[in-house]
């Protein structure tokens, strides 16, 4: 089991690390060090969402939670935080992670995604050498851990039946799976060639609280809300394996303390739906929890064009997390949605605040009254 120490979290400002550094501060077992957040406050990094965690653990006799704003893609800054915060242990979050956004503009995902990832690895790499080994050695500690946070979608479109597993080749089919895809590939390659103790997950969709509603179900939540129509790609039958983000980030622990270094695992939900499904269960808990109409509610589904490349379905098989490391799901999808619902019915400042300045103009740009 690993003793992890000083933790830097890239992209904690965003939706899974944000909820990631909730979980270690207040409900992971075996740790009591620092967290130290880096993250550049794109439009999908909102600092309002640990401003009571900064208020709780940045302001302690010893302080367990630092910000840090800044580029990953920046060595410089990078290799300024491993030296002034002693980095034992990097979990690398920070990706452009949006489909439709890296269909129309897919040079950010390459600069964040690629050359972010290889400039976080290379700093860990020499800030990590074995000070007991010779310069020419250049050895790497194996008190340390950097480990990569991937998706599913680097494998490809499953058919009706069948599963991903940590074997199945890669074949992206969009911007973003393709950046993340090599993202992997680097992470890896820096553990093979360099010694360098890497794990790598890659999970289904997360949803629940502090997710930007540029993805399906806190987009269906707010439309619904606020009267929009409810735009659904293609006919609707698309399928994704949905995880509650708290579930992911508990197997993300679950890896980072006792995972074998140089291997991958894959944390899905194993729970499949289909994106009408999906949207038509949603219908039913807003229209129960707020009064609304559900006739009219769902009179709103509008289906749309299908976006390029659409990966048909989604599927992962976990059982390695499962035998080896012992994670299971603890979060029904009745429960998970439910949470997720409440918690976006009793946050309307925090939607406020990321419904504002360049996500807004993106959204106006590219959806129009879809967003």
């Amino acid at each position: 089991m690993r003793i992890l120490k000083n933790i830097l979290v890239t992209g904690g400002a965003g939706f899974i690390g944000c909820n990631f550094i909730r979980f270690l501060l207040e409900k992971a077992d075996g740790f009591s060090g620092r967290i130290i957040n880096l993250d550049v406050l794109t439009y999908a990094g909102n600092r309002m969402s640990l401003a009571d965690i900064e208020a709780k653990y940045g302001s302690m006799a010893q302080v367990r939670y630092f910000f840090e704003q800044g580029d990953i893609c920046d060595r410089a800054f990078v290799e300024s935080l491993f030296k002034k915060y002693d980095i034992d242990t990097v979990v690398h979050f920070a990706a452009e992670s949006h489909v439709d956004r890296s269909i129309l503009g897919p040079e950010a995902f390459i600069k964040t995604n690629v050359m972010g990832t290889f400039t976080s690895l290379d700093v860990a790499r020499n800030a990590w050498k074995d000070s007991s080994s010779s310069p020419e050695g250049g050895s790497i500690r194996q008190d340390v851990l950097f480990h990569h946070i991937s998706t599913d979608e680097v494998y490809g479109s499953l058919g009706e039946t069948g599963y991903f597993t940590e074997s199945t080749p890669y074949d992206p089919r969009s911007p973003y799976s393709a950046s993340k895809a090599g993202s992997d590939h680097l992470a890896m390659a820096y553990s093979h060639t360099y010694g360098l103790p890497v794990t790598l997950s890659n999970c289904s969709n997360n949803y629940g609280p502090y997710q930007f509603p540029e993805k399906l179900i806190p987009l269906m939540i707010l439309n619904m809300l606020e009267g929009k129509p409810l735009p659904v790609y293609g006919d609707g039958k698309n399928i994704r394996d949905w995880l509650y983000v708290e579930d992911h980030n508990a197997a993300v622990w679950a890896v980072m303390r006792n995972g074998t270094t140089g291997e991958t695992y894959n944390i899905g939900g194993e729970n499949e739906w289909e994106n009408i499904k999906l949207v038509n269960v949603l219908v039913d808990i807003v229209s129960a929890k707020t009064k609304l109409d559900t006739a009219k509610i769902r009179g709103a589904i509008t289906y749309v064009k299908d976006r390029p490349g659409h990966d048909r379905r989604y599927a992962i098989d976990c059982s390695k997390i499962k035998r080896e490391l012992g994670w299971k799901q603890t979060v029904s999808f009745e429960e998970g949605l439910a949470r997720t619902v409440d918690w976006y019915l009793a946050n309307p400042q925090w939607i406020e605040s990321i419904r504002s300045g360049e996500y807004r103009r993106w959204i106006e740009k590219n959806y129009g009254e879809r967003g």
